[in-house]
This record gives C-alpha cells, structure tokens and sequence, in this order.
C-alpha cells in the first residue's frame, strides 16, 4: 500500500468558505484511481503518483462548470496541498486520514 493510499477527509480554503471533500485513493504504480465528494457533488478522480504526491483534475459543476487543478503531499495520515481554479486562484487543501 503505497502512502498516498486510502481514504482522507479534506477541507479546501475557497471563498465561497470551507469545502469538505472527501478522497479515496488507490494508487498502482505511477497512477491512482478514486473518487472525490462533496456538498458540491461527487464522481470519479484519476490522476498520477510521484513519490507521495498526487496529482489529478476534478470536474465541477456548481457553482459554475470548472476544472480544478489539485496537487497533494501525504505525510503519515497528514495530506497538504493546493486546488487551481484558473483565474479564481489557488486555494489551500488540508486533509486527515479517516480511520
């Protein structure tokens, strides 16, 4: 089980307040397979596997049509990592992993 694995309960610092996210991971090799959700929706997530960073792109729909662009880092059962939201920003993602 790769360090990225599991399930993490995230919050994302946006303007529109704190956004709880939840992230499920399973990661093989250099790639990673999950699912992503939220108050503002839910659905599939793939993305890639470097050390013990990830990355992926998320597609929204509420408020607006977006996809974000998230990178990151587990550190034991600590995730840290940033969302891009094109010309809104990046906005801060912390998460713990749920037991």
């Amino acid at each position: 089980m790769a360090e990225v694995d599991g399930s993490w309960d995230c919050i994302v610092k946006s303007p529109l307040g704190d956004q709880n996210l939840t992230l499920v991971v399973q990661s093989e090799g250099d790639a990673f397979t999950g699912t992503a959700s939220g108050a503002m929706g839910s659905g599939d997530v793939a993305g890639t596997v470097s050390g013990n960073t990830i990355s992926w792109k998320l597609q929204m729909t509420v408020p607006m049509p977006m996809t974000l662009d998230c990178e990151a880092t587990a550190e034991g059962d600590t995730l840290s990592g940033t969302v891009g939201a094109g010309a809104f920003g990046s906005f801060p993602l912390s998460g713990k992993r749920s037991a």
